[in-house]
């Protein structure tokens, strides 16, 4: 699914039980990680509850491309890595680094809804993606 179906889909749900229904389907959606990619390299710190990130990095012309993997044992967060993902896998390093999530989250009402443990856990989450688009684009070039 794209984000801008996502953000289409999302904004045509009024109540925030619904919401959460949505990011919970989000998340069901998801492609399943080997059972070996849930190890300590990639788990994500800072997360309350176990979110794992897996990037694989390509090279389009030079330009460093991360594709993005992702799971969680929480059903909400792993609709969140839904969203995370959606918004920067297959992107160039470049466009991840100039991508704010936050604008993302405040535009869909998610900022005033989640909780500080969720909302620290995202950034977790962006930061740990934004740190491996910084050490593509350095390791190309």
């Amino acid at each position: 699914m794209t984000l801008d179906e996502i953000i289409e889909n999302f904004n045509y749900l009024d109540e925030w039980e619904d919401r959460y229904r949505y990011l919970i389907e989000l998340g069901r959606t998801l492609e399943p990680l080997d059972e070996a990619a849930h190890n300590d390299a990639n788990k994500v710190l800072g997360c309350a509850s176990q979110v794992w990130l897996v990037t694989q990095v390509t090279n389009d012309g030079g330009t460093p491309v991360l594709k993005l993997k992702g799971d969680s044992d929480a059903h909400i967060v792993r609709g969140l890595v839904a969203l995370v993902l959606a918004l920067y896998s297959d992107q160039t390093a470049s466009k991840i680094l100039a991508t704010d999530a936050q604008e993302l989250f405040k535009s869909l009402g998610l900022s005033a809804h989640l909780t500080p443990q969720r909302s620290n856990g995202v950034r977790s989450m962006v930061e740990r993606i934004k740190t491996d688009a910084r050490a593509a684009m350095a390791a190309a070039a």
